[in-house]
């Protein structure tokens, strides 16, 4: 029996169909018009959006609504639960640079963040001896929207850049603060991609500027104290398939310019004793080998696939010759242990590794070549490296935390191997770890592979099929979802939930083969993989079907859109936020934000008729047919640069009209964010406790 009663004429979008043949292949796109023909311009100025559309997207509001009222008071009841799990008035542990330590702070009702800076030995719960470099809440004041995009001072802690989007589109306007005074400056840097890097003297700064289709395509160098119209052109990526990003160094010695899309990487670098010299490539792009640096004093330390690493291993190159035929390997390639991430000291380089789907922190001395691990016994668990600001230290920092272990921040000296915690997360409303369990059990696919499922649930749930489940999934880009602490999800734990993560391919839970068998012709798996989880938590009667609820954002929201498709019948519910479903059309127009950096992801059906054809046999838009859905709930932004709020528009528009079932299909669309939702800590929260409102709803919890 169906738990939504009584609802209005849901709105039914009008047919307009718009045709395209390419590779002798026509097809009819009816729900074309939902996409603004000024879409560019009301990104930055959504007051501009044709009135048509936005009468569609407010009557889809009105119907979701309507769908949603009887869950208000249990929206509230979540969002009270979930924020009484957050500190309010919580601090940061200071991270020290020089003369001062860097942290940051909420204030109790307080949305955004405050920077802060204390001197470097000073106790951090001292109120007299904080300085506040930034009020994130002060900023905000009176904007539907706000995003902090960090402060980075400047070596001689003199000065700040600070950025901020409040549109939701993503661009972000950049200014300079004086941290004596508390004042900004009268630079004022636009449509940048929020950060910028210091010069070693303070007076300039470099930063990356988004081109019109919202892509990192050129690094400039800007002098404090003139306009933006006279920042000099430091590179230029003409590739539209390839993104940039700007970086520096601990020593102040080299700015990097890091160029890559999905596989193929090349960095450019910058002495910073000669700041008007051309940046000096290192070695060249070639298809599918991707590399990253970090400095080591005399020599660079560089990660990398080349040479058949699929899981990559750790080269070093001499500082004034880092070109490719001067790598030597310093880190082997172990088959199946990945690599994530490096970084390297004075006296030690380190990095992230992740086997078997569990992350560990390998360290080694630089002077003797001895190794050793941070590693923890849990089941599942998350691992966070951080490191440290400071080049010269044997002290870096890192965090932990499971699924019922909130995170621990610690300081790890290298040379003694000693722990010292520094915080626990707290839970002021309480948690207590031994009231729940997580485990790690693995799924069998299709063809034989074991995909690991992370499980939450409490300790008196019963195992017996009727336990409802919020299934979530990912599957793309490489990206791992960690099995971390998530005080969020324990409001469906206490409602008797089992919490799942499916770790399916396309991330790189398993190595970069996993990642590798998850993208391109291979990306069905990831929707396989999806399926099988179900399968194996119903077999096992951690749940059933009719009790499990999907939800995955973004590309996790194409996951959810396929699997529609496919499985109807074995998901209670489906949740898709930003969901990535018109694919075919989106890789089809190359205008379109991220476009071409997708290509090596999903395929380039402009060029290729069988990538064409791939793309069009799951493509969820193209692929919604004449069965039985269950309910869907899609969540869009209006001005979300990444996943366009007319693909969630359009899916649900067909999706209403191909449906054999009774089972409504609704549509929320933010009309003040975009891909990431509202900015707010607890803005976060009301958003979350919908769409947990929505799950409870489906599964007769309520």
């Amino acid at each position: 029996m169906s738990v939504f009663k009584n609802l209005p004429t849901p709105p039914a979008a009008p047919k307009k169909p718009v045709s395209d043949t390419l590779h002798g292949i026509t097809r009819a796109d009816d729900y074309a018009w939902l996409r603004a023909d000024n879409w560019q311009a009301m990104f930055k100025d959504p007051s501009i959006l044709d009135p048509d559309i936005r009468r569609h997207l407010e009557a889809e509001n009105a119907y979701m609504n309507a769908a949603m009222e009887d869950t208000k008071p249990l929206q509230k009841v979540l969002f009270s639960e979930m924020r009484g799990r957050i500190k309010e008035d919580d601090s940061s542990v200071p991270v020290k640079d020089g003369a001062y330590a860097y942290g940051t702070s909420y204030v109790t009702g307080g949305e955004q963040p405050r920077y802060f800076r204390i001197p470097r030995d000073g106790d951090v719960a001292d109120e007299t001896i904080r300085t506040v470099l930034l009020d994130g809440d002060k900023e905000a004041s009176g904007k539907a929207y706000f995003r902090l995009a960090g402060l980075d001072h400047t070596t001689d802690h003199s000065h700040g850049i600070w950025g901020y989007d409040d549109k939701g589109s993503e661009f972000f306007t950049l200014k300079v603060r004086d941290l004596s005074s508390g004042q900004d400056l009268d630079d004022v840097i636009e449509n940048t991609g929020g950060g910028g890097v210091w010069a070693p003297d303070g007076k300039s700064f470099f930063y990356s500027a988004l081109d019109e289709n919202h892509r990192p395509s050129k690094v400039f160098h800007h002098i404090v104290g003139r306009p933006q119209s006279e920042d000099r052109l430091v590179y230029e990526e003409a590739d539209a398939g390839f993104f940039m990003g700007v970086g520096g160094s601990l020593l102040d010695d080299f700015i990097y310019i890091d160029i890559h899309d999905h596989e193929t990487s090349e960095y450019r670098l910058l002495s910073t004793k000669d700041l008007m010299a051309e940046p000096k490539l290192v070695a060249a792009r070639e298809e599918g080998i991707e590399y990253s640096m970090t400095e080591g004093g005399d020599v660079f330390y560089i990660l990398t696939n080349d040479g058949g690493a699929k899981d990559f291993k750790i080269m070093e190159a001499p500082v004034d010759k880092p070109g490719k035929e001067n790598w030597r390997e310093v880190v082997p390639h172990k088959p199946g242990t990945l690599i994530i991430s490096h970084m390297a000291y004075a006296r030690h380089l380190l990095w992230l590794e992740r086997k078997d789907g569990l992350p560990q922190i390998m360290i080694r001395d630089r002077r003797t070549g001895e190794e050793h691990a941070i590693a923890f016994a849990e089941e599942a668990y998350s691992l966070g490296l951080s490191g440290a600001a400071e080049y010269d230290t044997d002290v870096i920092r890192f965090s932990y935390s499971s699924m019922t272990t909130p995170s621990q921040l610690y300081d790890y000296n290298m040379v003694t191997r000693e722990r010292t915690l520094l915080k626990t997360q707290e839970v002021p409303s309480g948690h207590n770890p031994d009231d729940y369990v997580t485990r790690r059990v693995f799924a069998p696919a299709w063809d034989g592979e074991k995909v690991p499922v992370t499980l939450l649930y409490r300790k008196d749930t019963p195992l017996d099929g009727t336990a409802p489940c919020l299934l979530y999934g990912y599957g793309a880009y490489g990206i791992t979802i960690p099995a971390s602490f998530n005080t969020n999800c324990l409001s469906l734990a206490d409602r008797g939930f089992v919490y799942a993560i499916a770790h399916i391919r396309g991330g790189k839970d398993k190595g970069f083969a996993w990642y590798e068998d998850g993208k391109m012709d291979k990306k069905t798996n990831s929707f396989k993989d999806f399926i099988a989880a179900a399968d194996y938590l119903n077999q096992q009667k951690f749940t059933s079907y009719a009790k499990i609820i999907a939800e995955g954002g973004s590309a996790g929201g194409m996951l959810m859109g396929a699997v529609a498709n496919m499985a109807p019948e074995k998901f209670a519910g489906i949740i898709a936020a930003v969901p990535f479903v018109d694919v075919l059309n989106t890789m089809l127009d190359d205008t379109l934000p991220l476009t071409p950096p997708e290509w090596p992801e999903w395929g380039n059906p402009i060029d290729s008729k069988e990538e064409y054809q791939q793309i069009a046999a799951y493509s969820p838009y193209d692929n919604v047919g004449a069965k039985a859905y269950p309910p869907i709930l899609a969540l869009g932004g209006l001005t979300d640069p990444r996943v366009t709020y007319w693909e969630p528009a359009k899916w649900v528009a067909k999706l209403r009209d191909k449906t054999t079932g009774a089972a409504p299909i609704l549509l929320k669309t933010n009309m003040d964010a975009g891909h990431g939702g509202a900015s707010g800590r607890f803005q976060r929260l009301e958003e979350i406790a919908f769409e947990y409102a929505f799950a409870i709803k489906v599964a007769g919890k309520m």
